[in-house]
């Protein structure tokens, strides 16, 4: 299942919808979060993203953090949903792909894992973001513009 959005759990639209297709309570689901491409790995350790996932309802102990620095510690988890943050697009695609944990993410969504994609993460889903270069600027020398084609669609949000 795809939840893609414009916007994340702080959009009250946005978050009854996720909160409505999640197969359990939000306190129950095990996620693994992927953060834009500011994310560094000092703001993994320092459990930035963890807190603000727990703001908007997750347990603590449900919560792992993607960090493109050791994919490796993301590979083959038990989890229930990936929420996939807002961000430039583009170079959240090539940091992915770059850790190579894109092929991760069409695998867990295959085996049944949700993935909840918020602005950019929601244009990640698509067969090409080739479409949003008048959004958001294009990572230098990036030339595949493939997505990871979790959808025959486009999206353009916040248009």
């Amino acid at each position: 299942m795809l939840i893609l959005s414009s916007c994340d759990f702080r959009n009250d639209h946005a978050r009854r919808v996720i909160l409505d297709h999640l197969p359990m309570p939000i306190d129950a689901c095990r996620v693994l979060f992927i953060p834009n491409e500011k994310a560094t790995s000092d703001n993994i350790k320092c459990k930035k993203y963890n807190r603000r996932l727990c703001e908007f309802g997750f347990s603590p102990e449900n919560v792992h953090v993607f960090d493109h620095s050791v994919p490796n510690a993301s590979r083959n988890l038990d989890i229930d949903a990936i929420y996939v943050s807002g961000g430039n697009s583009f170079e959240m695609l090539r940091r992915i792909r770059q850790s190579g944990f894109d092929q991760d993410i069409i695998q867990y969504v295959k085996t049944g894992v949700i993935y909840i994609g918020s602005s950019a993460g929601a244009h990640l889903a698509s067969p090409d973001i080739s479409h949003i270069q008048a959004f958001d600027p294009v990572s230098p020398g990036m030339t595949d513009f493939r997505g990871l084609e979790l959808w025959n669609g486009l999206l353009i949000c916040h248009y």
